[in-house]
């Protein structure tokens, strides 16, 4: 079996099944402290050490030239190219959608106030280079960067060898992204937050990463504001008797495969233990069929061994497991899914029925697949548009106004012993 099973959960019994694998591996942190130091400190020289050392990398510029940009186009067979033009639209027509247009109020004679609605100046984008060199993550990330109106679109990934997968940099320059460095890892970050003596440094950083990019970003969060801290990719999938078996194994399998520290969790909602052990045996078996034919099975069967497939008799046991977990990404493939759907309040993404599976979010449906993972969509959102923007709020007050509120605002400042406040308002009288 591959998914610890249990039928009769209380909630004893299934919270410790829903903990993640999370490590805070202090030697990691102090690693990646220790670099961001460096760069800060040596600016181009860290950064082409760690390269060479991290990546084989013997960089002289760090900046990929139109020569590369123009072989990396030609590399991507037009398959591929023509993928990239359908999720370029979907994902730019629904990130379009969501700009704002601000409000403006007056919430007196004499008193308006709005806001002002302006683009993040200049954001870094990183993309992961690792066993799957993630360009849709571009397409994620720079999409809203450009809908927002963002001046300055920096994108840094790992050279291996001095070379930038060919996909990542043809997906940059269908972005319009503006430059792209050859920088990976915590000293990617580094010179993000901090710039160097050719990086420049940028106002916000987005993109998921390993866990030095992750412990990376939180450490330089205090001088450069970023997306969230991402651990690892998680699924929960929500079934009945009516689910195809092969499709949700192949959701838990989708998820599986991104590592060995991934998490998948299956929801079976029955009317009946024996029903929940059916549904269970079904899935099991698909699990089975499936593995025999994919591969990265290193990742997948270390992910399924702490991962677990839990019964409910009932929706509004089964909604609160979902809303505790809080899934970076929710599958509901039940008969009354926008029933359960209605319950929940707490989930990155939310894919509904049997012909939605995770992995359209992931390339081509539209949505933005840069998500809250361990437990932060209970407080957080994925990327969007309003991760590129910023509200300023403005007021403007007439003579009439400032003496219609006048009164209020010298009365309370007074009462915090902020003198001044008062006299502001006074000296206008």
């Amino acid at each position: 079996m591959y998914l610890r099973s249990y039928f009769d959960p209380s909630r004893k019994v299934y919270m410790p099944l829903l903990r993640r694998e999370l490590r805070d591996d202090e030697n990691v942190r102090r690693s990646v402290k220790a670099i961001i130091d460096d760069v800060r400190l040596r600016g181009d020289e860290a950064l082409r050490e760690y390269e060479e050392r991290f990546d084989s990398a013997r960089l002289d510029d760090f900046y990929v030239t139109q020569a590369e940009f123009t072989e990396a186009e030609e590399a991507v067979s037009d398959e591929l190219k023509q993928a990239v033009a359908l999720a370029y639209r979907n994902i730019e027509a629904f990130h379009k959608a969501q700009l704002p247009s601000g409000e403006h109020v007056k919430t007196m004679e004499g008193v308006e106030c709005f806001r002002k609605i302006v683009p993040i100046d200049s954001v870094g984008l990183y993309i992961p280079g690792g066993t799957a060199p993630l360009f849709s993550t571009v397409l994620m990330l720079a999409i809203p960067a450009k809908c927002a109106g963002c001046r300055s679109v920096t994108l840094a990934t790992p050279a291996r060898n001095g070379r930038v997968n060919p996909a990542v940099l043809y997906a940059a320059s269908v972005c319009g992204v503006d430059r792209v460095v050859k920088l990976g890892g915590a000293q990617a970050i580094a010179a993000l937050a901090y710039g160097t003596q050719s990086v420049r440094r940028v106002d916000k950083i987005f993109g998921p990463g390993n866990r030095y990019v992750s412990f990376a970003k939180e450490l330089v969060s205090s001088v450069c504001s970023i997306d969230m801290i991402a651990g690892p990719s998680e699924v929960m999938v929500v079934a009945d008797r009516t689910s195809e078996p092969a499709y949700i194994a192949s959701d838990l399998l989708s998820q599986a495969e991104h590592g060995a520290d991934s998490q998948v969790i299956l929801l079976i909602r029955a009317d009946s233990e024996a029903e929940a052990e059916d549904i269970y045996l079904r899935t099991e078996e698909a699990l089975a069929r499936e593995m025999s034919v994919l591969g990265r099975h290193e990742y997948m069967l270390a992910s399924l061994s702490h991962s677990s497939a839990l019964a409910f008799y009932d929706d509004s046991k089964l909604v609160e497991v979902i809303n505790e977990y809080a899934p970076e990404h929710l599958i509901i493939s039940t008969a009354n899914a926008d029933e359960i759907l209605s319950g929940v309040t707490n989930a990155g993404s939310v894919f509904l029925g049997p012909y939605s599976p995770e992995s359209a979010g992931d390339y081509a449906s539209g949505t933005n697949h840069t998500l809250p993972t361990s437990g932060w969509a209970r407080s957080c959102s994925g990327v969007s548009v309003d991760s590129f923007i910023k509200k300023i709020t403005v007021q403007r007050l007439s003579a009439q106004g400032l003496k219609a509120l006048g009164k209020a605002v010298v009365t309370m400042a007074e009462a915090e012993n902020l003198m001044a406040h008062a006299y502001a308002v006074r000296v206008r009288s």
